[in-house]
């Protein structure tokens, strides 16, 4: 039968079965999508052994793969030096090739929103920060800061995606950005949890945050409770889902039934 997977190291969180396996059934095609985790000293034998079989349509590389992942697939669409990571491989004529649907993922639920020379904060700099930072600089938005344990790692980061703005360390003070994204680990389940003071954001500012285990984060809790604009990450996880759907089956996901998966997925 074939079958596509998402990877990562931990996994049993991931909600990506879910979404694909709803698609699969709802426009009746006979595959599987499976979560596998896939240690870091592994990665490498897991392509090794899935690239030769026919019915493997591809994989979904989440935390902490998505730069890695690099190294033992084609980039043909030169992801590497755009964005630096790839959350998607497929199997393409020549073999499993790299892609990245997460840029795509995150700027859909923000375009309906002008922010466009908005200054903005981002949190993290790991391989989700670099599909953000890529889609920020696509939209034209003012300066950005950067939060991260290394402000060292975040400064190179923004000056990749040609960004003005400055990296602080994590527990600085917020500036007040129109938008703050979460593009950490920080407040999924079994890890430390995000403390941000949101008081510096203005009125009309949106948080925005990519965790989605649990959905109701303490960030998105905390911005609620101010009366600010709060996206969480499924928005992402199903719009990134959905180009990688399209790659691995051949079909467009029935999108109208969205409010069913997210009703599914607990959002």
């Amino acid at each position: 039968m074939i079958h596509a997977e998402v990877i990562g190291d931990p996994i049993a969180h991931s909600k990506s079965p879910l979404i694909h396996g709803f698609w699969l059934k709802a426009l009746g095609i006979d595959a599987e999508y499976r979560a596998v985790r896939v240690a870091p000293e592994a990665l490498g034998a897991y392509v090794a052994e899935r690239a030769p079989d026919p019915d493997w349509r591809g994989c979904n590389v989440t935390i902490p793969h998505k730069v890695a992942i690099l190294d033992h697939v084609a980039d043909p669409g030169g992801v590497r030096e755009s964005i630096g990571a790839a959350n998607t491989v497929a199997r393409g004529g020549d073999g499993p090739f790299a892609t990245n649907t997460d840029a795509a993922g995150f700027y859909a639920p923000l375009a309906e929103q002008d922010l466009a020379g908005a200054p903005v904060a981002v949190i993290g700099a790991g391989g989700a920060a670099r599909a953000v930072l890529f889609a920020l600089a696509k939209m034209g938005v003012g300066p950005v800061t950067l939060l991260n344990r290394t402000p060292l790692k975040g400064a190179a980061l923004l000056a990749r995606f040609g960004l003005k703005g400055k990296a602080l360390p994590l527990g600085a003070t917020l500036p007040p950005v129109r938008l703050l994204v979460n593009a950490s680990p920080l407040g999924m389940a079994g890890q430390p949890e995000l403390a941000l003071d949101l008081d510096p954001l203005p009125e009309d500012a949106i948080v925005y945050d990519l965790v989605y285990a649990p959905l109701d984060t303490p960030l998105l809790l905390a911005a609620e409770a101010r009366g600010l604009e709060a996206i969480d990450g499924l928005d992402m996880l199903i719009g990134q889902a959905a180009l990688a759907f399209e790659l691995f089956f051949g079909a467009a996901p029935p999108r109208d039934r969205d409010e069913e998966l997210r009703a599914l997925l607990g959002g």
